[in-house]
């Protein structure tokens, strides 16, 4: 028992004395992620996650002292960030308000594409033709429209962080507060299948800037496949509508395919605030029963995708304007799962060339202006999501979402941990009456200890979640041990009978544990289906106390039957 509690206490890494905060996630494309900071895997032990120590040898104690720092920088500084990983610096940048000025510039790049090419070789006097690849190098005239920039403010350094945690035991979502959403592909998949979407899901999320991601397989009894994802401080509202679609982005010009979403066609999405945001151009403008806001972002196609683009609209007719806005008679539509969210002049300008530079546009409604603009943006960040990481192999569908507040989580901490102690104190009251022996009290009160701080260990070592469903494991495996304790200790001080002279103290211990380990074996039977009930919602009740029962019958119970013979001899 002493060699497993040591062992748990090594796993659980107890470390109060950390300094700093530890970093939650680092969003692409901000001055962190520029600067070389990654956000922590989701599977990563909580202790080993990097923490902020300094800022420009300022020390960083706690959450609030990260904010103040960060809300207090200017555009255009470099920041010293130590950290318990290393060192970074980080530049500040400014924070834009993009006006387009109704004209058009236009610009020449450099970029480079393979192609494929045929040449005569002569060998020892035969002549084969060979195909090989090259690179070449070409010159493209694209026209952007011109913009004005006018600074409003600083961006964010892109980090997100919280309280450092004090051990590697994993808080799940009841306890730490985040969003939790179990969907079902609308058909069962292959193995392979599974793996892609569930990479894909990994992908939007971490593009969409929310990072310490959980996303695992579960099933039921009747062979159904879901999707758990749990994400830790977001909301609801967040995730629920970017994974509940297959998200199937398509471009066409005059219904022909010009491009779809993901890495194929879309080489680069903008991100950074001053490359996207509300449209200025076209900005906000009342509406029957509200406002609409318009917004846009860059994205830069594929060489092939800008070749596709350039053969359709070479076969387009140019529609005179006012002399400076000629388009063509056919729109760029934009489709997300077969519904236009948007259509788009296409500048005469762009008929049949190459150019890899294209905005991306749509809208937001509201009741007001301010809200209109708050549904506008989170429009535009899924679409850009849905732009940048491509549609899902199959439908799916949003079977349960729940949204856990981390201020319920750590009052369901405190009223555990009084209402554990409360337990204690009555169990210890009512083995006293009953035996009045320290000897026998004692031990019984630390075998339950030691029970409980190795079950965190493992819960520690295998990287499973403390949640609801755990805790009511624990108290079940603690109910359960008490029982067991109760029956050795009444096998070992019962009183030998006129019948069996040779009633030996193992033969008392032997009897004690032909009951426990019958219970033993019930609890295990009857918690070995709750584990894939309820698409692995139960899964953690029935593991902890699967986990907590074996500990207690081969290892802290034979313990406690070997400490009270010592004591009583």
């Amino acid at each position: 028992m002493l060699a497993f509690l040591v062992m748990a206490v090594v796993a659980l890494r107890p470390s109060p004395w950390n300094e700093g905060v530890t970093i939650r996630a680092v969003s692409m494309n901000s001055s962190a992620s520029e600067a070389g900071m990654v956000g922590p895997k989701g599977t990563a032990p909580p202790v080993t996650r990097e923490r902020i120590i300094r800022m420009n040898n300022i020390p960083i104690n706690t959450i609030s002292d990260y904010y103040e720092f960060e809300g207090n920088l200017a555009a255009n500084v470099t920041v010293l960030v130590e950290t318990s990983a290393g060192s970074y610096r980080l530049l500040t940048r400014t924070k834009y308000n993009i006006t387009e000025l109704g004209e058009n510039e236009t610009i020449t790049v450099e970029e480079i594409h393979e192609e494929t090419i045929t040449e005569e070789v002569t060998v020892n006097g035969t002549t084969e033709n060979v195909t090989k690849t090259i690179n070449v190098t070409e010159n493209v005239t694209t026209t952007i429209p011109k913009v004005s920039k006018e600074p409003i403010g600083v961006e964010t350094l892109g980090i997100k962080v919280y309280e450092n945690p004090t051990t590697n035991l994993r808080k799940g979502l009841d306890l730490q507060g985040g969003t939790r959403v179990i969907i079902q592909p609308e058909t069962n998949v292959s193995n392979e299948m599974m793996e892609l979407i569930l990479a894909n899901m990994k992908q939007r999320l971490n593009v969409y800037g929310l990072s310490d991601i959980v996303v695992r397989v579960a099933s039921d009894f009747f062979g159904n496949q879901f999707i758990m994802v749990e994400i830790a401080g977001a909301n609801e509202d967040e995730v629920r509508d970017l994974l509940s679609k297959q998200g199937k982005f398509e471009a066409k010009v005059g219904g022909k395919l010009v491009f779809i979403g993901g890495e194929r066609d879309i080489t680069y999405v903008a991100m950074s605030s001053d490359e996207a945001g509300i449209d200025p151009y076209r900005g906000c403008n009342p509406i029957s029963g509200g406002y609409a806001c318009s917004f846009r972002f860059g994205i830069t196609l594929s060489q092939a995708a800008a070749e596709r683009m350039a053969n359709i609209t070479s076969q387009l007719d140019v529609i005179p304007g006012d002399g400076t806005n000629d388009h063509l008679n056919e729109s760029i539509d934009l489709i997300l799962d077969d519904q236009v969210v948007d259509s788009l002049q296409i500048s005469a300008d762009l008929q049949g060339q190459v150019s890899t530079d294209i905005l991306i546009s749509g809208s937001g409604t509201g009741r007001n202006e301010q809200e209109a603009i708050a549904n506008s943006l989170d429009n535009m960040k899924r679409l850009r999501t849905i732009v940048a990481t491509g549609s899902l192999p199959v439908k799916i569908n949003i079977v349960k979402t729940d949204n856990l507040s981390p201020t319920l989580g750590q009052e369901f901490i405190n009223n555990s941990l009084f209402v554990g102690l409360l337990a204690l104190i009555a169990v210890s009251i009512v083995i006293s009456i009953r035996y009045r022996k320290a000897e026998i009290l004692l031990p019984m009160l630390f075998t339950s200890v030691f029970e409980i701080v190795i079950i965190f260990g493992m819960a520690a070592l295998i990287g499973w979640n403390l949640d609801l469903a755990a805790i009511a494991g624990i108290i079940i495996v603690l109910g359960t041990g008490v029982d067991h304790l109760i029956v050795v200790t009444d096998e070992a001080l019962g009183k030998e009978s006129a019948s069996d002279k040779i009633f030996t103290w193992k033969t008392r211990i032997k009897n004690a544990f032909y009951i426990i380990t019958a219970a033993y074996f019930t609890t295990f039977v009857a918690m070995f289906p709750l584990w894939f009930a309820g698409a692995g919602m139960l899964k953690g009740f029935a593991l902890t106390t699967i986990i907590g029962i074996t500990v207690g019958v081969f290892i802290t119970r034979p313990a406690y039957a070997a400490i009270i013979e010592n004591l009583l001899k």
